[in-house]
């Protein structure tokens, strides 16, 4: 689990191979839409979202000269990526790069000819966007974060965080495409460890917060966050209801633990957002997307908040810290 990889699918090797930049040789500027979730961050260079302009520079492209990047986020507000991604159909861009399966969705429902490349996606298959990963078809390729596979371990870990741990509580959004899949994965895999599992919904942030009053009423031992664009757009107040409750929280990413939850263990974001750039780059030399296989994450990470866990009265065991990629102290 430490440092654990796992191999990129179909052939992306090929994504990365050196040909020469049409963009260079023409003189264009092309130009890039792309649709994230949260506030622009202070620094790009110290965010996942960083990957992407960095991967473009490691290929050769100057931005500026040769791209440019039209920026909207969605500030917390998932309505806010529908008319981002209609303005960037009347803009006609180039390409479109899509966060979350609310932000790929809005991208697909605004145009079916501008190249759509999807990041932060758990099953693409399954929520309609590609026909399959090795030929996606249509408009769409881009990376899958395996997430649906991945969230099976989250009461495993909980259990070795936490001995004797029973019961967890799930928080999914029930209106997600992929919300009750995930609940079903985790309620398996809890089930074969003799777990017991809450599930609770949450649509809206005021709907989170009374989650976590019931949950602390009933002394819920912890709580597994699903992935979904809400629980990221709410990630640090998620973070801080579970700190002011003192519950033990189990995200998918890096960031989510950053922000003050207890422990995560899924894709690390940079990585995919990096990799992001080599599908932008492929289309940009005439590949059609659905001809290009979607990615699988390359790299899984387990990540543990110490300062989290000895401010809510819990001591993390050794073995579990020795494990992790990172500890926050």
């Amino acid at each position: 689990m430490n440092r654990r990889k796992i191999i990129i699918a179909f052939g992306a090797g090929a994504l990365s191979q050196a040909l020469p930049l049409p963009a260079q040789q023409q003189g264009k500027i092309r130009r890039i839409g792309f649709l994230a979730i949260g506030s622009r961050p202070p620094s790009l260079d110290s965010h996942p979202l960083g990957g992407f302009p960095r991967g473009m520079r490691e290929l050769g492209y100057a931005e500026g000269k040769d791209y440019v990047i039209e920026w909207r986020y969605a500030e917390g507000k998932l309505e806010n990526f529908a008319s981002a991604a209609a303005e960037f159909a009347r803009l006609k861009v180039d390409v479109i790069v899509a966060a979350t399966g609310v932000g790929i969705e809005a991208a697909r429902k605004a145009t079916s000819t501008i190249p759509i490349v999807m990041v932060a996606m758990a099953d693409p298959v399954r929520a309609g966007f590609v026909a399959s990963l090795a030929r996606p078809g249509g408009n769409i390729t881009g990376l899958s974060n395996q997430s649906m596979d991945i969230v099976t371990k989250h009461p495993e870990l909980l259990r070795t965080a936490i001995p004797g741990l029973s019961g967890v509580a799930v928080l999914v959004n029930p209106d997600g495409q992929t919300g009750p899949i995930f609940l079903k994965q985790i309620q398996a895999s809890a089930s074969a460890i003799g777990m017991k599992v809450r599930p609770v919904e949450a649509r809206t942030f005021a709907e989170i917060e009374a989650a976590f009053t019931v949950l602390t009423r009933a002394h819920a031992g912890a709580m597994i966050v699903t992935p979904h664009a809400l629980f990221s757009a709410e990630a640090h107040r998620i973070a801080e209801l579970a700190l002011k409750s003192r519950m033990p929280t189990m995200f998918w990413t890096r960031e989510h633990v950053e922000a003050g939850g207890l422990m995560g263990y899924g894709q690390d974001n940079a990585e995919h957002y990096y990799r992001a750039a080599y599908y932008v780059d492929k289309i940009f030399k005439g590949a059609k997307p659905g001809e290009l296989p979607v990615e699988l994450a390359t790299k899984i990470e387990l990540v543990i908040n110490l300062k989290t866990a000895k401010a809510i009265g819990l001591t993390i065991p050794q073995d579990l810290l020795f494990r992790a990629d990172k500890v926050i102290e």
